[in-house]
Protein backbone atom coordinates (compact mmCIF):
# COMPACT_ATOMS: atom_id res chain seq x y z
CA UNK A 1 0.00 0.00 0.00
CA UNK A 2 1.21 3.59 -1.05
CA UNK A 3 0.44 6.94 0.12
CA UNK A 4 -1.46 8.64 -3.05
CA UNK A 5 -0.16 12.47 -1.57
CA UNK A 6 3.40 11.39 -1.62
CA UNK A 7 4.07 8.22 -2.70
CA UNK A 8 5.56 6.25 0.51
CA UNK A 9 5.31 2.95 1.64
CA UNK A 10 2.68 2.30 4.41
CA UNK A 11 2.44 -0.74 6.79
CA UNK A 12 -0.96 -3.07 5.63
CA UNK A 13 -4.17 -1.25 7.64
CA UNK A 14 -2.58 2.49 7.97
CA UNK A 15 -4.82 5.29 8.51
CA UNK A 16 -2.03 8.11 8.21
CA UNK A 17 1.22 8.77 5.99
CA UNK A 18 3.98 8.49 8.13
CA UNK A 19 6.00 10.50 5.90
CA UNK A 20 2.85 13.65 4.43
CA UNK A 21 0.49 13.32 7.35
CA UNK A 22 -2.23 12.65 4.78
CA UNK A 23 -5.37 9.98 5.69
CA UNK A 24 -4.41 7.14 3.78
CA UNK A 25 -8.17 8.18 1.77
CA UNK A 26 -6.70 11.36 0.55
CA UNK A 27 -6.29 12.24 -3.40
CA UNK A 28 -4.33 14.99 -5.11
CA UNK A 29 -8.10 16.49 -5.90
CA UNK A 30 -9.19 16.56 -2.03
CA UNK A 31 -5.94 17.80 -1.34
CA UNK A 32 -6.50 21.20 -3.21
CA UNK A 33 -7.14 23.99 -2.37
CA UNK A 34 -10.43 26.23 -2.97
CA UNK A 35 -9.21 29.90 -4.41
CA UNK A 36 -9.78 32.23 -1.70
CA UNK A 37 -10.46 35.25 -4.02
CA UNK A 38 -13.60 36.49 -5.67
CA UNK A 39 -14.86 36.38 -9.40
CA UNK A 40 -14.70 39.37 -11.19
CA UNK A 41 -17.99 40.13 -10.35
CA UNK A 42 -19.21 40.17 -6.72
CA UNK A 43 -22.78 39.96 -5.76
CA UNK A 44 -23.07 42.42 -3.08
CA UNK A 45 -26.51 42.91 -0.37
CA UNK A 46 -28.26 44.99 -2.40
CA UNK A 47 -30.95 47.82 -0.69
CA UNK A 48 -33.76 47.41 -3.21
CA UNK A 49 -34.58 44.40 -4.55
CA UNK A 50 -36.05 46.18 -7.84
CA UNK A 51 -33.46 48.46 -8.75
CA UNK A 52 -30.13 47.59 -7.14
CA UNK A 53 -29.18 51.18 -6.66
CA UNK A 54 -29.27 53.84 -4.08
CA UNK A 55 -30.92 56.52 -5.19
CA UNK A 56 -29.60 60.17 -5.09
CA UNK A 57 -31.54 63.43 -5.32
CA UNK A 58 -30.97 64.04 -8.98
CA UNK A 59 -30.74 68.03 -8.06
CA UNK A 60 -27.47 69.59 -8.59
CA UNK A 61 -26.04 67.79 -11.26
CA UNK A 62 -25.12 69.59 -14.48
CA UNK A 63 -27.54 68.06 -16.68
CA UNK A 64 -30.10 69.81 -19.47
CA UNK A 65 -33.70 68.43 -19.93
CA UNK A 66 -33.23 68.47 -23.85
CA UNK A 67 -36.87 69.04 -25.28
CA UNK A 68 -37.68 69.19 -29.11
CA UNK A 69 -37.77 72.74 -30.59
CA UNK A 70 -41.81 73.97 -29.96
CA UNK A 71 -42.67 70.91 -27.89
CA UNK A 72 -43.68 71.51 -23.96
CA UNK A 73 -44.25 68.98 -21.44
CA UNK A 74 -47.60 68.40 -22.62
CA UNK A 75 -47.09 67.18 -25.96
CA UNK A 76 -44.28 64.90 -24.90
CA UNK A 77 -46.35 63.29 -22.48
CA UNK A 78 -49.14 62.69 -25.27
CA UNK A 79 -46.16 61.19 -27.49
CA UNK A 80 -46.05 57.74 -25.86
CA UNK A 81 -45.06 54.96 -28.68
CA UNK A 82 -44.16 51.82 -28.18
CA UNK A 83 -42.10 52.95 -25.69
CA UNK A 84 -45.02 53.99 -23.08
CA UNK A 85 -43.82 57.58 -23.45
CA UNK A 86 -40.08 57.43 -21.96
CA UNK A 87 -37.66 58.57 -23.77
CA UNK A 88 -34.97 56.38 -26.27
CA UNK A 89 -31.03 56.47 -25.80
CA UNK A 90 -29.09 55.53 -28.58
CA UNK A 91 -25.91 54.06 -26.89
CA UNK A 92 -22.71 54.10 -29.70
CA UNK A 93 -20.23 50.92 -28.26
CA UNK A 94 -16.37 51.20 -28.94
CA UNK A 95 -17.00 47.96 -30.57
CA UNK A 96 -18.84 49.30 -33.47
CA UNK A 97 -22.42 48.33 -32.19
CA UNK A 98 -25.17 50.77 -31.74
CA UNK A 99 -28.05 49.93 -29.53
CA UNK A 100 -31.17 51.75 -29.27
CA UNK A 101 -32.48 51.72 -25.33
CA UNK A 102 -35.14 53.25 -23.22
CA UNK A 103 -36.67 52.33 -19.74
CA UNK A 104 -33.79 50.23 -17.91
CA UNK A 105 -31.30 47.96 -18.12
CA UNK A 106 -28.15 46.29 -17.32
CA UNK A 107 -24.50 46.61 -19.61
CA UNK A 108 -21.87 44.37 -19.26
CA UNK A 109 -20.09 41.27 -20.35
CA UNK A 110 -22.67 38.68 -19.80
CA UNK A 111 -25.55 40.85 -17.37
CA UNK A 112 -27.67 38.97 -15.36
CA UNK A 113 -30.44 40.59 -13.34
CA UNK A 114 -30.25 39.64 -9.44
CA UNK A 115 -33.72 37.66 -8.24
CA UNK A 116 -36.36 39.65 -7.98
CA UNK A 117 -35.05 42.23 -10.91
CA UNK A 118 -36.71 43.18 -14.20
CA UNK A 119 -35.18 45.19 -16.60
CA UNK A 120 -36.05 46.52 -20.06
CA UNK A 121 -32.75 45.62 -21.84
CA UNK A 122 -29.71 43.42 -21.03
CA UNK A 123 -26.77 44.78 -23.38
CA UNK A 124 -23.89 42.13 -23.71
CA UNK A 125 -20.58 43.81 -24.79
CA UNK A 126 -17.99 41.62 -26.39
CA UNK A 127 -14.69 42.44 -24.24
CA UNK A 128 -11.64 39.78 -25.10
CA UNK A 129 -9.85 41.83 -22.33
CA UNK A 130 -12.40 41.30 -19.74
CA UNK A 131 -12.08 44.55 -18.10
CA UNK A 132 -15.45 45.22 -18.11
CA UNK A 133 -17.81 42.91 -15.51
CA UNK A 134 -20.06 40.39 -16.37
CA UNK A 135 -22.31 42.99 -15.22
CA UNK A 136 -21.01 45.96 -14.93
CA UNK A 137 -23.50 49.23 -14.95
CA UNK A 138 -26.99 49.63 -14.66
CA UNK A 139 -29.10 52.33 -16.60
CA UNK A 140 -32.83 54.15 -16.61
CA UNK A 141 -34.23 56.94 -17.21
CA UNK A 142 -35.52 60.31 -15.19
CA UNK A 143 -37.38 63.13 -16.83
CA UNK A 144 -35.94 62.38 -20.08
CA UNK A 145 -32.27 62.24 -19.71
CA UNK A 146 -30.34 58.75 -18.71
CA UNK A 147 -28.70 57.86 -15.76
CA UNK A 148 -26.53 55.15 -15.10
CA UNK A 149 -25.55 53.19 -11.85
CA UNK A 150 -22.30 50.89 -11.30
CA UNK A 151 -23.25 47.67 -10.32
CA UNK A 152 -19.47 47.14 -7.95
CA UNK A 153 -17.67 46.56 -10.96
CA UNK A 154 -14.05 45.52 -10.92
CA UNK A 155 -12.48 47.90 -13.39
CA UNK A 156 -15.43 51.05 -12.20
CA UNK A 157 -16.90 53.17 -14.51
CA UNK A 158 -16.12 56.84 -15.64
CA UNK A 159 -17.88 59.53 -16.82
CA UNK A 160 -17.20 62.37 -19.29
CA UNK A 161 -20.02 65.06 -20.00
CA UNK A 162 -19.85 67.73 -22.62
CA UNK A 163 -19.23 70.14 -19.93
CA UNK A 164 -17.69 68.47 -17.39
CA UNK A 165 -14.42 66.68 -16.64
CA UNK A 166 -14.13 63.13 -15.83
CA UNK A 167 -16.20 61.21 -12.94
CA UNK A 168 -15.34 58.63 -11.37
CA UNK A 169 -18.81 56.70 -10.51
CA UNK A 170 -19.56 55.47 -6.86
CA UNK A 171 -20.49 52.08 -7.08
CA UNK A 172 -24.47 52.21 -6.63
CA UNK A 173 -25.06 55.52 -7.16
CA UNK A 174 -27.17 56.82 -10.05
CA UNK A 175 -25.24 59.62 -12.06
CA UNK A 176 -26.77 61.85 -14.59
CA UNK A 177 -25.53 61.08 -18.24
CA UNK A 178 -26.85 64.07 -20.69
CA UNK A 179 -26.64 63.09 -24.48
CA UNK A 180 -22.92 63.56 -26.26
CA UNK A 181 -21.43 62.15 -23.01
CA UNK A 182 -18.98 59.52 -22.78
CA UNK A 183 -19.19 56.27 -20.18
CA UNK A 184 -15.75 54.39 -20.03
CA UNK A 185 -15.92 50.97 -18.77
CA UNK A 186 -12.91 50.13 -18.05
CA UNK A 187 -11.24 49.54 -21.96
CA UNK A 188 -14.49 49.81 -23.80
CA UNK A 189 -16.78 52.59 -23.81
CA UNK A 190 -20.32 53.94 -25.21
CA UNK A 191 -21.16 57.80 -26.36
CA UNK A 192 -24.75 58.57 -25.36
CA UNK A 193 -26.76 59.64 -28.40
Amino acid sequence: MTCRICGAELPEGAMFCGDCGSSTSATPETRRRIDPRPGDTTAFPRPSPRSGVISVPLEGFHAVRQLRIGEGDDARAGRAGDTGGMSRFVLAFSTGETRMVFGTGLIGRKPLPQPGESFDHLVQIVDETLSVSKTHLEFGEHDGLLWIADRFSGNGTIVRRPDDGALRCEPGRRYLVPRGSRVELAEQYFTVA
